[in-house]
């Protein structure tokens, strides 16, 4: 994904705009990363270098927590305990 494309993407759920952008890899371009909405919390991965900007009753579950578990240590702390639609807080059974 190339840099510019972050001056016309806004958030598919609730239109915000700018939004922030956190590169995991990269060459002459974007390989993997994250987009995150600062209103709504939610995030979509950069893969392979497509922005995953699906709503939430189309993406898959295990693939996002696998994605959040691969990028850990670069993904925002805020991110993985509080991010939509999936995060890595465990939640304690009822």
């Amino acid at each position: 994904m190339k840099k510019k494309l972050m001056d016309i993407l806004a958030c598919p759920i609730d239109k915000h705009y700018p939004l922030e952008l956190h590169v995991f890899a990269e060459k002459e371009e974007i390989i993997d990363g994250m987009i995150i909405c600062t209103k709504c919390l939610r995030w979509f991965p950069i893969r392979e270098e497509i922005p995953e900007m699906l709503p939430d009753e189309l993406r898959d579950r295990k693939d996002e927590i696998s994605f959040l578990k691969k990028w850990k240590e670069k993904v925002p702390k805020n991110i993985l305990t509080n991010g939509k639609p999936f995060n890595l807080k465990i939640k304690k059974p009822k």
